[in-house]
């Protein structure tokens, strides 16, 4: 059974994009994406389900050479969207299907923006590979660190009003000096409150900054539950592309620390590559084999526990020994239930650990590196694993 220490932090799931010369592609992103083509316009739009975001950014313009393409079907507005099995689907504003010689007008009219959607959908898939097989790359070096740096307010302060003469009217007639009176009153009222509230929320922001430089300066050195509470913030700010939850005991005041790791299931792995063609508009995606699944799941829990190892030393100065030990959940063979059973252990010290070259991590391979340390694993080469017996909290 998996071990339970004092403290369990749920990682959840992120998301992030990543810009480079080549072009834009997901770590992990949204499910679907769809282009839509109308009278204004060109626009790409893209969304999270189930938080509410959404985003729609022009990629094609509604200029004089558009709107001549477009004139017989200027006030038709077209949805185009990518599936997971790569169909391209074509509808119109009512969600119905396009008949084919709109497709066709469509693919004529829009055919880049087309192909730059299933290009969008092509990245997605694939980068999720990519995340999954490299949660190691990222690691911390263990030998800086952490520098508190200062941040500052992000509000500026309320302006404060200028006052509203009275003018000619106000001079003629004492009426009109009172009601400018009063107008200058209540903004002035209201610039108070203003700065009462701006005031209270720095307060808050700067008694924030002194704990904050508190914890980096000293905490981290002296205070377990510090300790416990920054390690979990630097586990908290990564993007991780599966559920993952980490329970650790502190020890030692800080030089030994257990980790347990409750590993995503086999069956969390995504199952499909897709690659895009140079002409037309089908994604191809081809279904991944059992043994490419398995080998990719070996990676990434392998490149968890590598990068909760190196994330514990980077943010603990005083931890000088991490012992990992990673379990998922498995039906048992004899009564059909699932249960927990450990796949691999690991004790690692920092002297050791600080021996790898931090700087070239995208050339590590993370399954080798874990088994340079004192390693419990029964796994065959292409990533099946038997359960093992972990090592012991207090051992």
């Amino acid at each position: 059974m998996g071990l339970r220490f004092r403290r369990s932090v749920k990682l959840a799931p992120g998301i992030r994009m990543n810009f480079s010369g080549s072009g834009i592609s997901w770590t992990l992103g949204p499910r679907g994406a769809s282009v839509g083509i109308g009278k204004r316009g060109t626009y790409l739009n893209s969304g999270i389900p189930g938080t509410g975001f959404y985003a729609r950014e022009r990629i094609g313009g509604s200029g004089a050479g558009s709107r001549a393409r477009a004139s017989s079907y200027s006030s038709m507005s077209v949805t185009v969207g990518v599936t997971d099995d790569g169909t391209v689907y074509f509808r119109d504003a009512d969600g119905n299907p396009l008949a084919e010689h709109l497709i066709n007008a469509a693919k004529k009219q829009q055919g880049d923006a087309i192909r730059d959607l299933i290009q969008k959908k092509c990245d997605e898939i694939n980068a999720q590979i990519e995340a999954l097989g490299e949660m190691h790359v990222h690691t911390p070096n263990p030998n800086a660190k952490p520098q508190y740096q200062p941040q500052e307010f992000p509000e500026s302060p309320p302006a404060k009003p200028v006052p509203k003469k009275p003018g000619l009217m106000g001079m003629l007639f004492k009426s009109k000096r009172e009601k400018t009176e009063r107008e200058n009153q209540e903004r002035g009222r209201q610039f108070e409150e203003a700065l009462e509230k701006w005031q209270a929320a720095k307060r808050q922001f700067d008694e924030a900054e002194k704990r904050r430089k508190d914890v980096i300066e000293r905490g981290i050195y002296s205070n377990v539950e510090m300790m416990e509470n920054f390690l979990e913030e630097n586990l908290q700010s990564i993007v991780w592309p599966r559920e993952t939850i980490v329970s650790t005991e502190i020890l030692d005041n800080g030089k030994k620390l257990f980790v347990d790791v409750d590993l995503p299931e086999l069956e969390d792995m995504p199952s499909k590559t897709a690659s895009a063609p140079q002409r037309g508009y089908k994604l191809s995606v081809k279904e991944m084999s059992a043994a490419q699944i398995q080998r990719l799941y070996m990676r990434h829990v392998h490149g968890i526990g590598f990068r909760i190892i190196g994330e514990t030393f980077s943010a603990l100065p005083n931890a000088q020994e991490v012992v990992l030990s990673a379990y998922s959940q498995r039906p048992d063979r004899g009564t059909g239930h699932v249960k927990d059973e450990y796949l691999y252990s690991v004790r690692v010290d920092r002297a050791s650990w600080s021996r790898i070259n931090f700087d070239n991590l995208q050339n590590l391979d993370v399954v080798e590196a874990l088994a340079q340390f004192d390693l419990k694993r029964n796994m065959t080469k292409t990533g099946a694993f038997k359960p093992i017996e972990p090592f012991g909290p207090y051992a």
